[in-house]
């Protein structure tokens, strides 16, 4: 019994330490991408695999149509955004605000718009690598 307590013991103290991650607002590292959309990553690689960033879209951003390879998980932080598929008027979709939530399935294609006055902030999540493959028409 006592080489089970002890094995217990040794296994406890080399257990690795958990900790929280905190990461303020102000010190969030933003890279904006030529069209002028920003990310901010959070956890992971986004363009390696499984992911979590804020991004932000410029006011009035009405992007092409296009997929994207793994499902996407949104909730609006600020600004209002429509998500809507391809062929649907992109200022014709439910206004999401903040605090609203969204999913838009893998390989669907679909029009993203930031329909405020003021920037658009939300929190994304990805179980896959991030990719924007322009779709036709």
């Amino acid at each position: 019994m006592k080489s089970a307590v002890a094995a217990l013991i040794l296994l406890a103290t080399q257990a690795p330490a958990q900790s929280i991650t905190t990461l303020p607002a102000g010190e969030l590292d933003w890279a904006r991408t030529p069209e002028g959309v920003a990310f901010a990553q959070l956890h992971g690689d986004r363009f390696a695999g499984e992911y979590m960033a804020m991004v932000t879209l410029p006011a009035g951003l009405v992007s092409p149509a296009h997929r994207k390879g793994a499902d996407m998980f949104g909730v609006v932080v600020s600004g209002a955004m429509t998500h809507v598929p391809k062929g649907a008027d992109p200022m014709g979709g439910a206004a999401l605000g903040p605090g609203a939530f969204y999913l838009i399935p893998a390989d669907l294609p679909h029009i993203s718009s930031c329909i405020s006055q003021s920037d658009c902030v939300t929190f994304l999540y990805q179980p896959g690598a991030f990719d924007f493959r322009p779709e036709g028409g």
